[in-house]
């Protein structure tokens, strides 16, 4: 990633309809130090001769367009010749399945440019477009396409196996985590212990994602709301606006407690707010699962599980679209196993019931 004046920017290919939004995302791009936009394109076909042309670092690119539409070129472009793209549309505060499907087919992250319709929102959405530039620039030299499951690939659970009680899960995901966590969570019995899990996602889509995967899984799945008691056969997403941690109540049980505190690691919700909160509340009575995302949050959080004597696994190379999160924690040393995110569900559920019967044979 470009950090000065003295390396190489970040080149940046615009696609937008709009001739006033390629002047506006020109105009922002272009008055930061590490990053240009190399060309502009209106429509897709040009954007295509551009890709192949100028081999930009990353994408803009609007969903609404003439011809064929973003969505349909982004899943083209994914196939053909993968590279970090951003989503940026008018419809993102209002079509969350859209920016689902987006993230879905491999974009780095959705952006609404509802917001730039004021210019007081100027300096604040500038922020975020450039910063998401930059981060999905560094993720570039690593990025690559997984192609996405089939609803239906759902493994056989026996649903007779026995769980430790009191024991939760809890999964940390970013780039590339929608089409991961499901993958994970399609494996996942009536009777699992209960998961938390923190995406890296913008307010207003973690509902959808929770109600989307929950129509697909034998799991329940939902939002996480405070003061949700935990409860087996339940998963429950961060919203993308808190970070999330565990309280223990009367009963031996836990529930959620949400935090709209600062942003850790450049995120709320954050991974290692999660996994911290599991170490101090949880220690051995939990697994720790870290999927596929840039960067390094969970990692310390990881790290402090473990100490605790949590059992953390992580997403394997091969199968992650970006090995950012993942490679911090096992460069830190504290990953136990490795795996794609259906293996990791058959291996984490695989220990847990080896833990239950080894709890009650002491007993």
């Amino acid at each position: 990633m470009a950090t000065s004046a003295s390396l190489q920017p970040i080149r940046v290919l615009v696609v937008d309809d709009s001739s006033a939004m390629r002047l506006l995302l020109s105009e922002i791009i272009n008055r930061q130090p590490d990053m240009r936009v190399i060309a502009t394109a209106p429509e897709t076909a040009t954007a295509r001769q551009l890709i192949r042309e100028l081999q930009p670092d990353v994408v803009t690119l609007d969903v609404e367009m003439p011809g064929m539409d973003g969505i349909s070129f982004l899943e083209r472009l994914m196939r053909l010749n993968p590279l970090p793209v951003l989503m940026i549309s008018s419809a993102g505060d209002v079509d969350s399945d859209l920016a689902l499907h987006a993230l879905d087919l491999g974009a780095m992250d959705f952006i609404s440019k509802r917001q730039l319709k004021g210019r007081a929102d100027l300096n604040q959405m500038a922020t975020e477009i450039t910063q998401k530039i930059r981060q999905a620039a560094e993720a570039g030299h690593q990025f690559k396409r997984i192609e996405p499951t089939l609803s239906s690939a759902r493994p056989t659970v026996d649903p007779k196996r026995k769980y430790p009680l009191n024991h939760i899960i809890c999964l940390g995901a970013s780039t590339g985590g929608t089409e991961a966590i499901k993958r994970f969570v399609m494996g996942l019995p009536i009777n699992t212990p209960p998961v938390l899990i923190v995406q890296h996602m913008p307010e207003g889509f973690t509902q959808r994602f929770a109600t989307r995967l929950n129509n697909e899984c034998e799991v329940h799945i939902k939002e996480a709301a405070a003061g949700d008691v935990i409860r087996p056969g339940c998963v429950y997403i961060a919203p993308g606006h808190a970070h999330i941690l565990l309280e223990r109540v009367t009963g031996g049980s836990y529930k959620i407690v949400l935090s709209e505190g600062p942003e850790v690691n450049r995120h709320r919700p954050s991974v290692d707010v999660l996994f911290d909160s599991a170490a101090k509340v949880l220690g051995k009575n939990a697994t720790s699962v870290l999927l596929t995302g840039m960067g390094r949050d969970g990692a310390q959080g990881m790290a402090a599980m473990k100490a605790a004597g949590a059992y953390c696994f992580a997403q394997d190379e091969g199968s992650s679209v970006v090995y950012g999160m993942p490679r911090a924690a096992f460069e830190l040393g504290v990953v136990d196993e490795q795996g794609s995110p259906e293996r990791l569900t058959v291996r984490v559920l695989d220990r847990l019931v080896a833990l239950a019967e080894a709890q009650g044979s002491k007993a």
